[in-house]
């Protein structure tokens, strides 16, 4: 071999080891995102079965029905659709009823339910997950002081 020959060789093969390394981090990246909807855009969209989502919204009011053990199901809206929630384990303390929520989980759309393996509750009275406040935003459901307006979103009316 030649002296350009071995330049070249191991220019490939180096080449050849980024290309493998960066579809392996893709790959691995491509299996832990998790997409973020609002309960209209559920609607709208066709989800796999078993894909992992993010639903955010506000919880529905009334909606909170605890079960047996530690399983709670509540709805989550967006003041235009609903979306059933079953969540079993512990729900962060301010997870109350007109709060801003993200769960993660997997939708069901044959049975138009999610089911929770995790709850985000919002964290101080200030503060809402930014993809669910620009979509409220949007929506006219969420003021600029940081308050839901829970009257519209309890009637699914907008400004």
């Amino acid at each position: 071999m030649t002296r350009k020959q071995k330049r070249l060789a191991i220019i490939g093969g180096g080449v050849s080891f980024i290309m493998i390394a960066a579809f392996l981090v893709m790959f691995a990246f491509g299996q832990s995102i998790a997409y973020f909807y609002m309960p209209g855009d559920l609607e709208k969209t066709s989800v796999a079965p078993g894909t992992r989502i993010r639903l955010g919204g506000l919880v529905a009011e009334g909606s909170v029905k605890r079960g047996e053990g530690r399983t709670v199901s509540f709805a989550v809206t967006d003041g235009g659709a609903s979306v059933p929630v079953s969540y079993t384990g512990i729900l962060p303390d301010l997870f109350r009823e007109g709060q801003g929520v993200v769960t993660e989980g997997t939708f069901d759309a044959a049975t138009h339910a999610f089911v929770a393996d995790s709850v985000l509750a919002k964290h101080d009275e200030n503060y809402m997950p930014k993809e669910v406040a620009d979509r409220l935003k949007d929506k006219g459901l969420w003021q600029q002081d940081g308050t839901a307006q829970t009257g519209a979103v309890k009637t699914g009316a907008t400004q």
